[in-house]
């Protein structure tokens, strides 16, 4: 009995850890910096989330940030079609088939998540992530990548 007990325990506390692995937070400031330049997602995972945690003051009307995720191939076309859609549509074509993930856009105190099908991506494929709001992509991006 107690065998089945303490194996049910370790069960139950490794569930949290299991789950944390497919999951992260990245940190957007006044400065125009993302906290992380590197995002592995590991191959077990059937989703990961980001979380975007804006961790400045300014509103979003003047420093306004989001994630979005990409092929790096595609990460100059998706910014400058953003550009293009405006800020009623947080710097995003709507229904823009090269974007693989996004968070809305937020200012500062905010906080969002995005939901990646882990299906999507490829082991060995270049994927960008970035903010789409004007000018920030310069400084505001990384890279994600499948791991095992």
């Amino acid at each position: 009995m107690r065998k089945l007990i303490a194996i049910a325990l370790l069960g139950l506390l490794s569930t949290p850890l299991m789950a944390a692995e497919c999951t992260t937070t990245i940190e957007a400031s006044d400065a125009m910096q993302f906290n992380k330049k590197t995002i592995t997602v590991p191959s077990t995972c059937k989703t990961f989330k980001v979380t975007l945690k804006h961790t400045g003051k300014l509103p979003v009307t003047a420093m306004g940030h989001n994630w979005v995720l990409s092929h790096s191939s595609d990460e100059s076309g998706v910014i400058a079609d953003g550009m293009k859609a405006g800020a009623a549509n947080s710097y995003e074509k709507p229904g823009d088939a090269r974007i693989i993930a996004h968070t809305k856009l937020i200012g500062g105190g905010e906080s969002d998540t995005a939901t990646i099908d882990v299906a999507k991506l490829k082991a060995g494929e270049q994927y960008a992530y970035f903010c789409t709001f004007p000018g920030h992509a310069a400084l505001m991006k990384g890279t994600l990548s499948l791991g095992k």
